[in-house]
């Protein structure tokens, strides 16, 4: 699967989830406005312009357009991380080891080369 049918497929499978949670909980804070508390006021006004701006800029927009920029360096594991679990399609039975678990991209310089 190529970068941008992933990010495309990722959109459109959390979209809905991510647009109620972040209504959900804007309505939440919003009605810490109504408190007497000016310190409950300000938090409330603050947690839900931060969630507002969190699910429409950064997850709607800034998010799937660092992701098409990037390519394969999305997929990119440090060798120092090779002790995490390796997980894929399945268990990656009949598929090249290359699918199951790739390599470094071609065109991703190796850390720390000069």
């Amino acid at each position: 699967m190529k970068t941008e049918d992933a990010v495309a497929h990722g959109i459109k499978a959390t979209a809905g989830v991510v647009t109620s949670a972040a209504i959900v909980t804007v309505a939440v804070f919003a009605i810490f406005v109504n408190l007497g508390w000016l310190d409950f006021k300000m938090m409330g006004v603050g947690l839900a312009a931060a969630i507002l701006i969190d699910a429409t800029i950064i997850r709607a927009v800034l998010l799937p357009a660092t992701m098409k920029l990037l390519g394969d360096w999305n997929w990119y594991l440090p060798k120092s991380l090779d002790w995490l679990p390796h997980v894929g399609p399945g268990d990656g039975a009949g598929l090249p080891p290359e699918v199951v678990r790739p390599g470094r991209p071609a065109s991703m310089p190796t850390p720390g080369a000069a």
